[in-house]
Parts: C-alpha cells; structure tokens; sequence
C-alpha cells in the first residue's frame, strides 16, 4: 500500500486520521485506520456491508470516541470532542438513512441545519442556495418532511448539512434503497457542490462504480481495516476492485479461489 501522503499530496488535507481503533463492547469495529482528507476533493471509503464504514464517520463527527489513534480537523485535535463541538468547528455529518426531522417542515430542516449561526442576511442566500441545486425542496418548502419521497429526503439532508457552511462533509451512503435515477441525480449534485461551491467531502459508500467516478481518492476497507488506498482513477483500473466491487472478472481467473486473491490485499 502506497502512502498516504504520497497519494494525496495535491492539496493540504482539512481531515487527518492516524491508527484509530473504535469498538462496540468488546468488539473491535475499525483496527488502524488511517486517511486524509485535502480540501477541495472528494474522497470515498469502499467497502461491504459491515466493513465499518459508517463507524469511520462516526467517530471523526465525535458520535464514537476512538480508544487509540488521533484526529485532526483542520489542525486541531478533535478525538473525543463532543459532536456539537465539532459541528460548530465547521464539519457536518450526513448520516445513513437520510434521518430527517419527519414533523418538521423542509424550511425548518434546513434551518435546523444553520442552528449555530448569527449570520441570519447569509442563511437566507444560503437556504436560496440550496434550493437552487434541489429545487423539487423549495417547491415544496411548507411540506412536513415526512411525506417526501427517499430521494427528497436525501437531498434535503444534504441540503440541511450545507446550511451550516461546512470545511468538511461527511456523506453516508447517500444512494442506500434509491433508484439508479435518483442515485445518478443525487451523485451529480455532489459533483457539482464540490466544483462550484469547493465543498471538501468524505463520502462512504457501497456503489463502488458512483463513488469511484465521483470521488478523487479512494480507500478500500475490508473487515474494519483500509487494504488498498490509491486515486480513483487507478482504483477503477485495478483487478480486485474490478472483480470485488464491480462485478468484472477476467477469464483466466473465473475458476480461481476468491479467498487466495483477498489475501493478497492483506
């Protein structure tokens, strides 16, 4: 594995993550982790259902503690900060399954998003902001956002996690149980959010191929620990990803056995 400071050292990193390790009880969810972040790019965890990709974002937004290893966000050490502490600093986290406030409506959702700030002149070119990248939200700004459909209610997390003007956005798995329109919709927004508006992301994902054509640098986690790390570019042209994530496999190696080639990962 390259490191990391080779792969990224395009822009400085806004996110730094060294050796962390956070459990659940006794179990070890995330062992070593390392990352950065730069800002301005994107960046994408990969990885299986259970592989411990929402529990890296959990513990960088300070919604976990890590027993071992350190976290910088731009330059100060945040483990074992409380969440609103981190917040505040300029980190916003847009959790999985979208978790939206259901009773209230869409203007009070992405007002939630800007509790921490004075500027109330700015919020409302913010909130304006957002509707012109979702403008199905400003449509329907009165409606309780319980009766939007997943995709609206994704678009307004994102929306909410805007308003607060982040240095940093966490994204976790923005596409779970969306169709492939509305995955391509939601993914080209995220595109256009980081090159219009220099929003800097770290998105955790299991559509490897949107995330991949998406992000600038990659990270592969399997079983809680990052096995390959490289920018996306090359990570699309690699074999194991290739065959793992993207469902590709040459023929000389259809008949091989799956464990020998994971292995070699390690």
């Amino acid at each position: 594995m390259e490191s990391t400071q080779a792969k990224q050292a395009m822009n400085e990193p806004v996110l730094t993550v060294r050796n962390i390790e956070t459990y659940y009880g006794p179990i070890m969810a995330i062992r070593g982790v390392s990352l950065d972040v730069p800002e301005g790019e994107i960046v994408t965890v990969l990885g299986a259902n259970g592989a411990g990709k929402t529990t890296i974002l959990k513990t960088i937004s300070g919604a976990m503690d890590p027993q071992k290893g350190s976290i910088e966000f731009k330059g100060e050490s945040i483990q074992n900060k409380d969440p609103d502490v981190i917040a505040r600093m300029g980190m916003a986290h847009v959790p999985e399954g979208r978790e939206v406030f259901p009773m209230l409506s869409i203007r009070e959702n992405l007002d939630m998003g800007a509790f921490a700030r004075k500027d109330r002149d700015a919020v409302e070119k913010d909130r304006e902001l957002v509707y012109r990248y979702f403008p199905i939200l400003k449509e329907r700004e009165d409606q309780q956002a319980a009766y939007l459909s997943g995709g609206q209610q994704q678009m307004l997390a994102i929306g909410r996690g805007l308003m607060s003007r982040p240095s940093l956005m966490l994204l976790d798995e923005p596409s779970l149980g969306l169709s492939p329109r509305l995955v391509k919709e939601i993914f080209d927004i995220i595109k256009r959010l980081n090159a219009e508006q220099g929003v800097t992301m770290l998105l955790v994902e299991q559509n490897a191929n949107m995330a991949l054509h998406t992000a600038n640098y990659g990270y592969v986690l399997e079983v809680g620990r990052i096995v390959m790390v490289d920018s996306c570019a090359n990570l699309l042209k690699s074999d194991d990803i290739k065959e793992f994530y993207l469902g590709q496999q040459e023929d000389s190696v259809r008949d091989g056995r799956r464990w020998k080639k994971r292995k070699t990962w390690r």
